[in-house]
């Protein structure tokens, strides 16, 4: 069985292109729009102190999931331990929650109270 369309299907407007106009002299101006895009903001990952995670996890997670080097994983520890926070890094919004998440985890799985927050930077 064949079926044919009875009706013509209707025609699609059609799209003018832009075109580059003219100022008059008879030369072509293409005005180029600049678009400026503002970086995203940015995040910083804060760990709390508390009286019962070891001095040695805190260092641990600091290399394991910040990147950090021994002996800065230690004065980044050594700050949370006396001011009662330390920033760990900055990031975007995301990897930052990231993060936070990771080390939540990693403390949890070892039975530590170990806290971490992340802060938008102003």
């Amino acid at each position: 069985m064949i079926f044919m369309a009875t009706e013509q299907p209707p025609l699609q407007p059609s799209i003018k292109p832009q075109l580059p106009r003219e100022d008059g002299s008879g030369s072509v101006v293409l005005e180029r729009r600049t678009q400026r895009v503002a970086p995203p903001p940015m995040y910083q990952v804060v760990m709390l102190n508390d009286d019962f995670t070891p001095m040695e996890f805190v260092i641990l997670v600091l290399q394991e999931f910040f990147g950090k080097d021994r002996e800065s994983a230690t004065q980044i520890m050594l700050k949370i331990h006396l001011d009662g926070r330390g920033i760990c890094g900055v990031y975007s919004r995301d990897i930052a929650s990231t993060k936070v998440e990771q080390v939540l985890q990693a403390a949890h799985k070892a039975g530590h109270p170990l806290q971490a927050v992340s802060e938008p930077i102003e």
